[in-house]
C-alpha cells in the first residue's frame, strides 16, 4: 500500500495553490560520475539568492579512484559543499587546506576572483571512496559581488540543530525556526539541512520570501501530490503549505531574499556580461591567482 498522510479537502486545495513550480535534477556527468543538477533550471533560474544546486551521487568507487576536480575559478559567488558521505579536500588560491566530512561546512566567498580544487583523499581512495552530498551557490548581492575573497570552516558542533516533532534539522547557514548559523552570509537566507525521523509534518520558515524543499532521499507530499528524490519544489511567496514528510525521508530547505538576476557561464556569476567577460580572458590568460600545491588547471570551455 502506498503512503498516503490524511488531509483534508481544504487543506489540500491549499497546499496544492501554495505550489509554484516543481523542478526534476538533470542527470550531468562530472567525468567518472554523475550529479544531478537542479538549479538553474529552464523554468527557475534562482530561488532567493540560490543560483546552483547539484546533488552529487551517491556513487561508490572502485578502489584507487575518486573525485579530482583540478583547480577552477569563481566569481561573484559563495559556494558551500554539505556531505552526507565520503571526504573531499579543498584547497584554494588564499591557502586553505581543509578537508570537509559529513556535517562541518566549508564556506567559500568568491567575491573579486578566487581559485579551488576539490579531490578525494588518499587514505579514501585505498579502500573504496563514497560520496555522496549537496553543493550549492549562493549569489552576493550586487554591492558584494567584488568584495576580497574568504574562506571558512565550521565544525558540527557549531551549527544550530533544529527539531519539530518527528524531525531533526541542522540550520547550514542564515537564519530560520528562531536560529542563525555562525555561517557569514551576505544576505536574508536559509538553508537546512533535515531527515524525517518518523511520519510527520513540517511547515516551511515563514520570515523569507522565496522557500523551496530539494527531496534526497524518501518522499514528502504537498497538496495531495507526491515527490520523490532528486526533486525541488518551490512555493509561492506568502504561503504556508504543510510537507508530509514519510519516515526515513532526507531533504534540504532553502531559500531566502532574491537578489536579483544573473548572468552565469561556466564557474562564474556577475550581474553583467561585461564583468562575465573579463572573467573569462582573465582566466584564459592564467592571471587569477593560484592554488598552493596545485599545477593543474581546468581551462576555460570554448
Amino acid at each position: 500500500m502506498s503512503w498516503q498522510p490524511a488531509e483534508s479537502p481544504e487543506c489540500t486545495e491549499r497546499d496544492h495553490a501554495a505550489v509554484a513550480i516543481v523542478i526534476e535534477g538533470r542527470a550531468r556527468d562530472l567525468g567518472g560520475f554523475d550529479v544531478r543538477r537542479v538549479l538553474p533550471a529552464p523554468k527557475r533560474r534562482m530561488v532567493g539568492p540560490f543560483v546552483f544546486v547539484d546533488e552529487m551521487g551517491p556513487v561508490r568507487f572502485a578502489v584507487g579512484e575518486g573525485m579530482d576536480v583540478r583547480p577552477h575559478p569563481h566569481i561573484g559567488l559563495a559556494t558551500v559543499t554539505w556531505l552526507f558521505e565520503g571526504r573531499v579536500t579543498h584547497r584554494d588560491s588564499l591557502g586553505s587546506l581543509v578537508d570537509i566530512v559529513p556535517g562541518e561546512v566549508n564556506w567559500m566567498t568568491a567575491g573579486r576572483g578566487i581559485v579551488h580544487s576539490e579531490r578525494l583523499p588518499i587514505g579514501e581512495r585505498e579502500k573504496g571512496a563514497s560520496l555522496h552530498g549537496v553543493q550549492v551557490w549562493v549569489a552576493l548581492p550586487a554591492e558584494h559581488e567584488e568584495v576580497e575573497p574568504e574562506f571558512h570552516h565550521h565544525e558540527a558542533h557549531e551549527l544550530p540543530t533544529i527539531e519539530r516533532p518527528g524531525v531533526r534539522m541542522t540550520l547550514i547557514a542564515g537564519e530560520a525556526y528562531g536560529a542563525r548559523s555562525p555561517v557569514k552570509t551576505w544576505s536574508p537566507m536559509f538553508y537546512l539541512a533535515g531527515d524525517a525521523l518518523e511520519e510527520t509534518s513540517l511547515h516551511l520558515p515563514n520570515e523569507h520570501a522565496e522557500r523551496a524543499v530539494y527531496v534526497v532521499a524518501g518522499r514528502i507530499q504537498v497538496g495531495g501530490a507526491s515527490y520523490e528524490p532528486g526533486t525541488m519544489v518551490v512555493f509561492n511567496e506568502g504561503t504556508d503549505p504543510t510537507i508530509h514528510l514519510a519516515a526515513g525521508t532526507r531533504f534540504m530547505l532553502l531559500g531566502g531574499a532574491p537578489v536579483g538576476d544573473r548572468v552565469l557561464f561556466w564557474n562564474f556569476v556577475a550581474t553583467t556580461k561585461e564583468r562575465l567577460e573579463a572573467a573569462k580572458i582573465a582566466w584564459r590568460e592564467d592571471r587569477f591567482p593560484k592554488v598552493p600545491g596545485e599545477h593543474e588547471r581546468i581551462p576555460l570551455p570554448e
